[in-house]
């Protein structure tokens, strides 16, 4: 998206660090420092002593925007106390998308004068006067687009249907292809044998009818047993005499 009308405008950079430089040293640990240039601003980090390959600054930078100036230029050094400074790498930090969007914090890759890799910058860029494109959302079902038939709200119970009616009734429901007619019964989940067979024999042996068997010989039905021979009952038609004495009577 063109953005346009930043003249002037004031754009924060933060110089967060840098992984993976290229190592100029090859005794001690290397002390790097950024350079930042926008035009003829110009702007430069403290030195981090020791930070080797992987330093860290967390610095802010405030510059103000020209029209139709779109990149920062980015210088990493290595920090000498007796000869020039070494050079680690260079590269280009895109103003595109902070400009539309209002914010970037993405990493920029450092390259030697001879376009090899050397590192990279990471960096965090914000533009508060950023246009943003208001949030579109998708609608979640298609908009509702009303018939040219007008129907009344109520209808009687009897509604005659009308010829020019753009509806039509459903078709009734039949299934295709229709079930076959059989005049044969269901088949029945159970086994069946084919008349003319013999039926098959029980199983052998037979079942017990109840388990545990029933002892032998049989326990008698009351215990203890009932006296041989048994006692005289009283019967209904000779009732007992009431004369003491046993009966028959003792002889004489």
């Amino acid at each position: 998206m063109s953005v346009t009308g930043i003249h002037g405008q004031t754009l924060e950079v933060t110089v967060v660090g840098c992984t993976k430089l290229k190592d100029t040293e090859w005794i001690s640990r290397q002390d790097p420092y950024v350079c930042l240039e926008y035009a003829s601003t110009k702007f430069r980090t403290r030195t981090c002593t020791d930070g080797g390959k992987n330093p860290t600054f967390q610095e802010k930078f405030v510059f103000s925007l020209i029209e139709g100036l779109r990149e920062i230029n980015v210088v990493v050094w290595n920090s000498n106390t007796i000869n020039f400074d070494d050079f680690i790498g260079s590269g280009k930090i895109q103003l595109q998308k902070v400009l539309s969007e209002g914010f970037d914090d993405s990493t920029w890759p450092l390259q030697t004068k001879t376009g090899r890799h050397a590192g990279e910058v990471k960096v965090i860029l914000h533009y508060g006067n950023a246009r943003k494109p208001p949030a579109s959302y998708a609608p979640s079902a298609p908009p509702y687009v009303s018939s040219s038939v007008q129907y009344p709200s109520h209808l009687p119970a009897s509604y005659p249907q009308h010829a020019s009616s753009p509806y039509m009734p459903p078709p009734p429901a039949v299934s295709y292809p229709p079930p076959p007619t059989t005049a044969y019964p269901s088949s029945s989940p159970y086994p069946s044998y084919p008349s003319g067979y013999p039926t098959p024999p029980p199983p052998y042996p037979p079942p017990p009818s109840t388990y545990p068997p029933s002892p032998y010989p049989p326990p008698p039905a009351a215990y203890p047993p009932h006296p041989y021979p048994p006692p005289q009952q009283a019967s209904a038609y000779y009732p007992p005499g009431h004369y003491p004495g046993t009966y028959p009577p003792r002889p004489y």
